[in-house]
């Protein structure tokens, strides 16, 4: 599963989707130079929509979610075990009767960062809670930093909700991608390293890269 995390060009999320990808990122914290303020002219109707939020209030999220017609939402911040019941509920009340909600249930996202196998126990208390968990490098940004962390450290986590990996997957990445073994990791977080600039994929480098990791299709 391939996630292309950062769009906001309505061409560009067009010849993204294109390449085949299953998600396309949106990102909704205004602090990111790839924010989305308003949405744009064109949004994927076959790859999933997946709005990052880091700390946002739930109301902030709903707002989101009704607008965009949202199928996952990824949470980037520091939200507590208790933040992620409190979304869940509410995501409920807003499927029981609203035309503009999704027509499945939004899947919830966890981000955690990374840099050591202790860091990488923080997942234990969102298990259960999250439908996916995703591994990105530890700084002091919330993502899209480029930078990448050991994966080896990943052997640590023995939780069973499967995970997204990322930070800082490039296109010369393709070979380790491919030698990275863990039995709950289903796909990769890929953004700021495929860019011409914030929010602006290289779709070409995209294909490539795509072809890399999968040389028979």
């Amino acid at each position: 599963m391939i996630k292309v995390c950062g769009m906001r060009e309505a061409d560009n999320i067009r010849a993204v989707e294109q390449l085949g990808v299953d998600w396309l990122g949106f990102i909704f914290a205004p602090r990111s130079p790839r924010y989305v303020s308003t949405p744009p002219a064109y949004l994927p109707t076959r790859a999933k929509r997946v709005g990052v939020f880091v700390d946002a209030d739930i109301s902030d999220i709903l707002q989101h979610v009704r607008a965009y017609r949202l199928d996952l939402i990824q949470l980037h911040g520091h939200e507590t075990p208790d933040d992620l019941r409190a979304l869940a509920s509410a995501l409920g009340s807003v499927r029981s009767g609203s035309a503009t909600a999704p027509a499945t249930p939004p899947r919830l996202i966890k981000a955690l960062s990374v840099a050591t196998r202790d860091d990488v126990a923080s997942y234990r208390p969102y298990e259960g809670l999250a439908d996916y968990f995703l591994f990105d490098t530890k700084t002091p940004l919330h993502g899209g930093s480029g930078r990448q962390f050991d994966w080896s450290v990943l052997s640590a986590y023995d939780g069973q909700t499967p995970f997204l990996l990322s930070g800082g997957i490039g296109p010369d990445d393709a070979d380790r991608v491919r030698a990275f073994r863990h039995p709950r990791c289903v796909g990769l977080d890929l953004n700021s390293r495929f860019e011409t600039a914030p929010a602006l994929k290289d779709t070409a480098a995209l294909r490539a890269f795509l072809h890399a990791l999968h040389p028979q299709e």
